[in-house]
């Protein structure tokens, strides 16, 4: 008899077909049968619910909140059962013992630095076993580019030597063959924007090989949008290397109503068989470390000289200019507008003070300018200190999530006083705001964005889709009330209309309420090229 029986579900498989209500039965962690009329040992009463796969968030910054908190309450309170870690080029592996305190710090707004954290690994293979010790969803990892290029050259501004490029090849396949599922570039973050095309294109052949896939921050989200995502094509195109567009929007006033030049620049790119997937977070502001807004010769050298610049008049001019008059490439191009910038967590506490306010409006009561104050934030706060960006647009989201190759990714920060909430209502505001509510997505073009297409892109085996002998990675919920609860005053606050969560066949929620239960796991990419 099967372990356990979803009685009467509205099945929505992942695959995009139409719904259809069914029985789904539970055993070692697999799906057994679908059908009518089933049983099991525990039956799960499941009349007017949807069950649909667990989601998948293409983009996500839990690094090291899965192991500080492996519960993982904001991801599985929404459904999560998969997530896709060390995105944007920076993340903790490899490493070696000069490049993890640097990086510590350089990511210490994203995804803090907890004291008495062990930080034993310094492999890719290492960092996935870590997370095989007990963890409450599935993950899939990224090499990131930028801290493969720290481990190779430091944070120079300039192309690598043949040597540096083949050591930087010989990393990313190491870390491929310990089960990475591909490559993440940050190319507006140092040391990933000092990379230019040869580079990156010749890394991306080597992911190919291995049957990955290249997840680009690309430079710009601003000025320069469209000729970021046409050279991520042209990376493709040369290293033969599947390209999936991470937080794919057009954002700034230069790119008001501009979502279709991206998408046309996608389907050019399909029509002339590239493979080319992306995804977007369901929401306008855009969250990122404060650091990020500085221009990126600032930034050469690493987090000590970043700060010693920060701390000299002649730079602080220079930094001025950039951000004021010229636009400065870590604010994709654009002059900084302080009234869009909002403080949404500090490292000191002393600075607690902050968080809520807006650069401009802490410049309007301090009677000084707001790149002053962006300045002394960053030396007082060491660089730790996360951001809101208001410079999104509604026409340009809906659009973009629109598209057939279109993905769902959160890319929540979980640290800070007040984190966007994206990190906790992403995947129920797809079902809630645009699907039941907007009508922008179908309930069953928003489940397959969510399961399905990502799980292809990550060649996930047997997973992401309800079939007989698919993992029992499976979300239970209301669709009547199903909803992001989560705002930007109060941005942890749990999803509605989640019911019930499997991972590997074990509950992690249940009857809407957490279970603490940690039944998650690395998954490798294997020598065939799928992902177990």
């Amino acid at each position: 008899m099967a372990d356990l029986l979803f009685r009467g579900a509205t099945v929505v498989d992942g695959s995009g077909a139409d719904r259809h209500r069914a029985d789904v039965t539970v055993t070692d962690g697999r799906i057994e049968e679908i059908g009518r009329k089933l049983t099991a040992r525990q039956v799960v009463d499941a009349e007017g619910l949807v069950l649909a796969p667990g989601f998948i968030d293409m983009h996500t910054h839990s690094d090291l909140r899965l192991l500080v908190e492996p519960e993982h309450p904001s991801r599985v309170t929404q459904g999560i059962t998969c997530e896709v870690l060390g995105q944007d080029g920076l993340s903790y592996a490899p490493v070696d013992d000069t490049t993890l305190p640097a990086l510590r710090r350089q990511l210490a707004g994203w995804n803090g630095d907890p004291d008495g954290f062990d930080w034993s690994w310094r492999t890719v293979g290492e960092y996935l076993a870590r997370l095989d010790e007990g963890i409450a969803v599935n993950a899939c990892y990224l090499v990131p580019h930028g801290t493969l290029r720290m481990l190779t050259m430091g944070w120079d501004n300039r192309p690598p030597t043949g040597a540096e490029l083949d050591r930087m090849r010989e990393l990313l396949a190491q870390g491929l063959r310990e089960g990475a599922v591909g490559m993440s570039s940050g190319l507006s973050y140092t040391p990933g924007m000092y990379a230019d095309t040869a580079e990156l294109a010749a890394l991306c052949a080597v992911v190919a090989a291995h049957g990955g896939f290249h997840a680009p921050h690309q430079r710009s989200y601003g000025k320069g949008a469209l000729e970021g995502y046409a050279e991520m094509v042209e990376i493709s195109r040369r290293s033969g290397c599947p390209l999936h567009l991470t937080h794919a929007t057009m954002n700034f006033e230069v790119n008001r109503g501009r979502a279709g030049d991206l998408l046309a620049l996608v389907d050019a790119a399909l029509a002339e068989g590239l493979d080319v997937t992306l995804d977007s977070y369901p929401y306008l502001p855009g969250a990122t470390s404060l650091s990020a807004l500085l221009p990126g010769w600032s930034t050469e050298g690493g987090p000590e000289a970043t700060l010693a610049r920060l701390a000299d008049p002649g730079a602080r001019e220079r930094i001025r200019y950039h951000l004021e008059v010229s636009g400065s490439d870590g604010c994709h191009g654009v002059t900084a507008d302080w009234t869009t910038v909002q403080i949404s967590g500090v490292r000191d506490d002393a600075l607690a003070g902050t968080v809520g306010r807006t650069v401009a409006e802490l410049a309007a009561e301090q009677g000084r300018s707001g790149t002053e104050v962006f300045l002394d934030l960053l030396l007082r706060d060491r660089l730790g200190t996360t951001v809101l960006q208001h410079v999104g647009h509604e026409e340009n989201v809906r659009a973009i999530m629109r598209h057939p190759v279109h993905t769902a990714g959160s890319d929540g920060l979980l640290v800070g006083a007040r984190p966007h909430p994206r990190a906790w209502g992403t995947f129920p505001r797809y079902l809630g705001h645009y699907g039941r509510e907007s009508g922008v997505l179908t309930l069953e073009q928003a489940v397959t964005r969510m399961t399905g297409r990502p799980a292809r892109r990550l060649r996930l085996d047997r997973r992401g889709l309800i079939r007989p002998g698919y993992h029992a990675d499976l979300v239970l919920f209301d669709p009547g009330t199903v909803g992001d609860t989560a705002t930007f005053d109060r941005p942890r606050l749990p999803a509605a209309g989640i019911r019930s969560v499997l991972v590997n066949g074990v509950p992690v929620v249940r009857d809407g309420r957490t279970t603490g239960a940690r039944p998650g796991r690395a998954l490798r990419r294997t020598g065939q090229g799928s992902t177990a």
